[in-house]
């Protein structure tokens, strides 16, 4: 189906559980700037937690649901359904126009959505599924099964994440790839480059990045230790390396992987301040300086829907080493635009970070690739395939073909 401007209008709502710099996040807020920009009525409800708006300031409107944080000893399974019983006690409580699309971006604001459809909020919803958790608990296990299966229909960020919800959940979806935003992440001047060094104070160092906080998924204690005995065999050649840990705001409580993360550091020779540095959460105009700052991104997950950090670098010509799962084969080649690793394989993740860092030649190669690749991906063609996924559905409901 082509678009055009014969079509009407869409009046679209995306729901999302969080306002914080998590993938799932950014992605809606692209997706509803893009959208808003082709000319359609987009507004997006989120869980307002702290009640502070979004991490970046927005072009369309919002409505920020309050939501208190809760007793500091609940469970995440209490938390989880409170998140969503106030989420869809919202929605069908407070009167709003209705939407020809309603978008659930998350499983808290899915099954939040599912219930307030039962309640005749809408007659179908969408939900995306950027990818699958581990979940241990019963209730959150059925939580994301009900996020799942509810919905209508499923929009999938990836072939491999595609291929998994048929495989094992018996489920059809439509892929769509993430975009980056091109403006904004792009190669350094050397003056802006000496100038984020100075700022984060790693002058005279190679800086390794890796962003996404300290969680399983991110592969954080694996990564620690690859990167001290990396850092070991570089100053053999006379080289000082600092790996800067940023970002990380998650729902989900990674106490225990935490601790074992901290005395992990605590047995290596690393010096937090020095070979270590950690950002936590960095604000969201200081990312470009932060990939800026950098020599490399280090980012071997085991797990990803898509990984939308590594084409910011990636667009900011960061050579970038990622794990070897199969969503990062659908756009990435080893050696030809990242270094790509074992992530189950400590040695592995540190050649790799070797690699990157002796080898000028490869360095070169990956920072010219890097640009390259990013410019497919771009969130004005994501938002235009959401549009005509969004239009392909209202005709099959309504049984109206599609303007043309």
């Amino acid at each position: 189906m082509n678009l055009n401007t014969k079509q009407e209008s869409l009046g679209i709502s995306l729901l999302t559980y969080s306002t914080k710099p998590r993938g799932g996040v950014v992605h809606t807020l692209e997706l509803a700037e893009h959208l808003q920009k082709m000319g359609h009525q987009v507004h997006i409800f989120a869980l307002g937690k702290d009640e502070q708006g979004f991490f970046r300031s927005t072009s369309f409107p919002f409505t920020l649901i309050p939501c208190k944080m809760g007793e500091q000893n609940e469970s995440l399974d209490i938390r989880i359904e409170r998140f969503i019983d106030t989420y869809f006690q919202f929605l069908i409580h407070h009167s709003h126009t209705p939407f020809d699309i309603y978008h659930a971006q998350d499983c808290v604001s899915a099954n939040a959505l599912w219930k307030a459809s039962e309640k005749g909020l809408c007659s179908f919803f969408i939900r995306t599924i950027h990818h699958i958790d581990d979940f241990v608990t019963p209730r959150l296990i059925q939580c994301q099964k009900d996020s799942i299966y509810k919905p209508n229909y499923r929009i999938v960020v990836s072939e491999y994440w595609k291929d998994r919800l048929r495989s094992e959940f018996g489920l059809d979806s439509h892929r769509i790839y993430n975009g980056v935003n091109i403006n904004r992440f792009r190669p350094p001047t050397e003056i802006q480059r000496n100038n984020a060094k100075k700022k984060f104070d790693v002058n005279g160092k190679t800086v390794f990045l890796s962003i996404g906080g300290i969680e399983p998924r991110k592969n954080s204690i694996r990564l620690l230790r690859a990167f001290d005995s990396a850092r070991r065999r570089l100053l053999t050649k006379g080289m000082e390396s600092v790996l800067v840990i940023a970002g990380g705001e998650t729902l989900f409580d990674y106490t225990p992987y935490r601790t074992e993360f901290f005395d992990c550091l605590d047995d290596s020779d690393l010096e937090v301040g020095k070979d270590l540095l950690l950002l936590n959460t960095v604000e969201d105009e200081e990312i470009p300086k932060l990939y800026h700052a950098a020599d490399s991104l280090l980012f071997p997950s085991v797990k990803e829907g898509w990984g939308l950090v590594v084409l910011e670098a990636m667009a900011s010509g960061l050579p970038v080493l990622t794990s070897d799962i199969p969503v990062f084969k659908e756009y990435l080649q080893h050696r030809k635009n990242a270094i790509m690793v074992n992530a189950e394989d400590e040695s592995s993740i540190e050649s790799g970070i070797v690699n990157l860092a002796k080898d000028v030649e490869l360095q070169q190669r990956l920072s010219s690739s890097g640009p390259k690749t990013a410019k497919l991906y771009s969130w004005e063609r994501t938002a235009k395939e959401h549009l005509e996924y969004y239009y392909e559905l209202i005709s099959e409901i309504s049984g109206q073909p599609v303007a043309e």
